[in-house]
Formats: C-alpha cells, structure tokens, sequence
C-alpha cells in the first residue's frame, strides 16, 4: 500500500501551485512583456528548424509539436519539420535527438516521462541540465474514461464496484512505462479503492484510444485534451477528474476529493529543448520564438481547444528547471515508497 499522507508532503506544494480553481481566468498571455521581434544571431537560423517528436503524431505530444511548429512558424517565418520516433516512453526519441549536432537547428519536444526516467536511472539524461528548456507550453490533468453508452457501470462509483465484482479480470488501456506519471496515478487509485484492474500497454495514442472506442478494454486513463474529439463526439465519458477541485469544464465529473482520495495526483507536462551545448546566441533567439509563440493566437486557441488552459501551462526555462528538478525529486520519493530501484 502506498503512503498517500507521505506522498501528500511531497508532491503537494508543487502541484498546488501549478492548479487554478474553477473558473480563473488569465488576465493576459504570459509573453506579452517580450518584444515583438529579435534579430537573428549571425543570420540563424538560415534554413528549416527540425524538431524531434519521441511520440507518435496523434497523441498529445504529436499535436503539441504540430501547433507549437506552427506558431513559431508565424512569428518568425522559420519553418520546423517533425520527425517522430516513438517508442520506449520516450527513449528512442531521447537517444535519437543527443546524437543529432549540437547546433541549435535541431530541437526536442519531451514529456515529464524524461524527469520520471532521470528519477529512477541518474544515468538517463536529466532535462533541466542535459538540455535547455525552451519553454514549459501545457501542463495538465488526467482522467478516467469510459464508453458514453456503456450500461454496466455509468460513473466512478458503479465503476469501481464493477471492477471489484470481475476478479481481476477488469481493463483499463494505459501507457507501458512502469513508474511512469499515469501508472503511478493509477497505483494510487487501486491501492485507495482496492480494485483489480489490468492495465493494457500502448505507447501510441491512437491505439490506445481506439481500445476504449472499439470495446477492447472497459476504460481508459488519459488527458482530456488528448481525447478532446471523442469527448465532443459523445464517444466517451470522463468519470473522474484527477484534480482536487473541478474545472468548470468539467462541472458534472466528481473529482479526486468528491470520490474520497487525498493522495496529490502527478500531472503531465509538455515542453521544448535543445542542447546543452548548443551556442548561446542561437540558444537565447530560440527560448525568445519558442516563449513568445506561446502567446501566438494559434497556440492560445489550441490550448484551449485542448483544455490547457484550466491549469497555468506556461513555463519559461528558468520555470522549466525548477519545475523539472521538483518533479524529478518527487518522483524518486514516490519511487521508494514503491520499492523500486533507484540508481
């Protein structure tokens, strides 16, 4: 059994700071401060940025790249090609980005999965010193989903009873990463309510969701956004909300403490990256085009077409660090509370 009132202490603060309540607003978009324009160091970049993507180009890290390339692309004119290459929760994408030159042409859109990965092997790269962070552009929540016309089980709830009722042969589509953030949510949930559930592995997103559409597993645990067009199709229906407090986009779903948890749930976070050693002056135009495209008019619709802006998304890169190093402590504790290794 996990120590959720340990865990509260420390995974709480971080996660409190980074939650609104139903209802913020934000008075203005976090770049607005930063000039309009910057001259481009030496004439960089002189030709197309590339951008390595480690997922695949339909789930929330493949459509956080297209709009953020795209934003970019309006305020500089610059253009960004995405090579996707998914594969070990972020691995592949990982490695395959460390051996392209350090030379600012080439940057890395990444997940939490990179601080998760440094907290359980110190040998892995740590994205807060390995790398520079560009920006922080979506930080989010996690639900839990199922088919909007299932009839054995229609809310949290009924779910969890049904689950308790099939013996361990219940399923719930997931990622494959052990000690990943949604494996260590759902370690959270099970141990809390003492379900048995069997979590089906997918690295891809659209795999995954189509599981749940086609009745392949009873549920999904996922991102509203990431789902976002299987939610305004009526395809599917969050039956808790990993949050403490409701978002007002999601008024009818009970959230953690309306079901009774008070373990603080961890949260995706999505962001950019280039290389440590890449030259400064090209380092410091790229944090300038990848922070002020966030307030790009494309950017801010996608986000909040995508439901981020229910939680403050943005992060510039002394945030990022900051960020990445808290969540990478956290992890280890929560790591060692579940007897895993840490190197």
């Amino acid at each position: 059994m996990i120590k959720t009132k340990t865990l509260l202490m420390s995974v709480g603060s971080v996660v409190a700071a980074m939650t609104l309540s139903a209802g913020t607003a934000f008075a203005g978009c976090a770049t607005d401060g930063m000039p309009g324009s910057m001259d481009r160091p030496g004439g960089f970049p002189e030709r197309a940025l590339g951008m390595v993507v480690p997922y695949g180009p339909a789930g929330g890290s493949g459509q956080v790249a297209q709009a953020m390339a795209q934003a970019v692309t309006e305020l500089t004119g610059v253009a960004i090609n995405r090579d996707h290459k998914p594969g070990g929760s972020g691995t592949v994408g990982m490695t395959a980005y460390l051996a392209t030159p350090a030379n600012g042409y080439t940057v890395l859109e990444h997940i939490d999965d990179a601080s998760s990965a440094h907290a359980l092997d110190s040998g892995r790269p740590n994205p807060a010193e390995d790398l520079i962070p560009l920006v922080i552009s979506q930080i989010t929540f996690s639900q839990i989903y199922i088919r909007a016309s299932e009839d054995r089980y229609t809310d949290w709830d009924s779910f969890v009873a049904w689950v308790k009722a099939q013996d361990g042969k219940a399923t719930i589509a997931n990622v494959s990463k052990e000690g990943s953030m949604e494996r260590i949510n759902m370690k959270y949930l099970t141990d809390s309510t003492g379900m048995k559930i069997q979590q089906i592995s997918f690295d891809k997103g659209a795999p995954r969701y189509g599981a749940l559409a086609g009745g392949q597993v009873d549920a999904l645990f996922e991102q509203p956004g990431d789902v976002r067009k299987f939610l305004d199709s009526g395809t599917f229906k969050p039956i808790l909300t990993l949050l403490h407090s409701r978002p007002g986009a999601f008024a009818d779903v009970p959230s953690l403490t309306d079901a009774g948890f008070d373990f603080e749930p961890l949260l995706r976070f999505r962001g950019f990256y280039v290389h440590k050693d890449a030259p400064a002056d090209r380092v410091e135009w790229l944090q300038w085009a990848f922070q002020k495209a966030f307030c790009e008019k494309s950017y801010q619709d996608f986000n909040e077409s995508k439901y981020m802006n229910l939680i403050e998304s943005f992060r510039d890169s002394d945030g990022a660090r900051e960020l990445i190093t808290a969540t990478i402590a956290q992890y280890r504790d929560v790591y060692k509370q579940l007897g895993m290794e840490v190197k």
